[in-house]
């Protein structure tokens, strides 16, 4: 589609985070009129770290974002697999690093900061805040969403990026249900001085032992902190599960002492606790005016560390599907079509949890890109 033509369409994105933030990023930058509607009233401070492979962090090159995503985030060289008493069993370069016009480092970074670099690079006036979807009607050539503040809003193209309960994807794609995978991630953020000297340098290390109990040692060193993340095996489905420190003691027994004391140390009111679900495959994502993307279309498990990265992906792979195309359904198809098979395969990867017995790379399955 040509610029005009680009310009001339109404695109309104369902919720306003990793995805649906970088979508409005890069379908601003190519000239499309975007709206996106978050119902939340604000951001407040939640969650841990993540990675940003090398590809995400060319995505932000290419749409003028990575000065933003650097200042609060620190770089990352390689993956570290250990047994939990601290033996390496395995360990690799992020894959990508050296693929594009420079070196692109695996960036660490904490989910709030960044939801808020993606936001405060937007352009005037694209957040919408405090809006929560309750309704969408397919017109054919349009999309009308309602929200519960009684406000109504018609687009020519609607992109659901409305997460892993995604309304969007309810009504038009696929009814089935998030699906548990029998997993606890307990998560908090602690300070250097509390790590135990073990936040030495930016590289993510994984303990794990042969029960299903893994701990992920993500550094920020732009913060002077550690995002540390306990994973275990349960059969409590509750979203936010209630446990206690005994609890999470009693799954470290045979850790590096250094890892237990970290635990004995944890302020349980900090501590996030989710249970881990996803989706199976969806076999459409889009109509002829509405498609779904990141956690919407292809919610995965944390175990590859690429559900913020392909919810990026997704946003570059939608605004080259624009440029591509000659018409919006053709755009919504097209987007479909470059994506779907890379997140299936990287769904399918996710939910192979780590086995210390059998670890032949770091990094199976597909990589993505745009």
């Amino acid at each position: 589609m040509d610029k005009n033509e680009l310009a001339q369409l109404r695109v309104a994105i369902v919720g306003g985070g990793y995805g649906g933030a970088a979508a409005a990023l890069a379908l601003s930058k190519i000239g499309m009129n975007v709206k996106v509607y978050e119902q939340a009233p604000g951001m407040t401070e939640v969650g841990a770290g993540i990675g940003l492979r090398p590809e995400t962090v060319q995505f932000f090159r290419d749409y003028d974002g990575f000065d933003a995503i650097a200042a609060v985030s620190s770089p990352s060289d390689k993956f570290q697999i250990l047994t939990a008493d601290g033996h390496e069993i395995f360990a690799e370069e992020w894959p990508g690093i050296n693929d594009f016009p420079q070196p692109n480092k695996t960036r660490m970074i904490h989910r709030a900061d960044f939801i808020d670099a993606l936001r405060s690079i937007l352009p005037d006036g694209v957040l919408v805040l405090n809006h929560k979807l309750t309704d969408i009607v397919d017109n054919g050539d349009s999309a009308t969403l309602t929200f519960e503040n009684g406000e109504t809003v018609t687009a020519d193209v609607v992109i659901g990026a409305d997460g892993i309960r995604s309304l969007v994807r309810h009504k038009f794609f696929t009814p089935k249900p998030p699906v548990f995978a029998r997993t606890h991630a307990y998560r908090i953020v602690i300070d250097a001085k509390d790590a135990e000297g073990m936040l030495v340098d930016g590289n993510l290390q994984l303990f794990m032992d042969n029960k299903g109990t893994m701990i992920y040692f993500l550094p920020l060193l732009h913060r002077n902190q550690v995002s540390f993340d306990i994973t275990v095996l349960s059969e409590d489905d509750a979203w936010a599960p209630d446990i206690t420190k005994e609890y999470l003691l009693e799954k470290l027994e045979g850790f590096d002492p250094r890892l237990i004391e970290i635990t004995r140390n944890l302020d349980m009111d900090k501590l996030v606790s989710r249970s881990g679900y996803d989706i199976d495959s969806v076999d459409n994502w889009h109509t002829d005016s509405i498609a779904i993307m990141g956690d919407a279309a292809h919610s995965m498990l944390w175990h590859q560390g690429q559900g913020a990265n392909t919810a990026v992906m997704d946003a570059g792979g939608l605004a080259e599907a624009f440029l591509e195309a000659d018409s919006a359904p053709e755009a919504l198809a097209l987007f479909q079509a470059k994506r779907k098979p890379i997140t299936d395969e990287l769904q399918a990867v996710s939910r192979q949890s780590w086995d210390p017995d059998n670890v032949d790379t770091a990094f199976p399955g597909a990589q993505g890109g745009h």
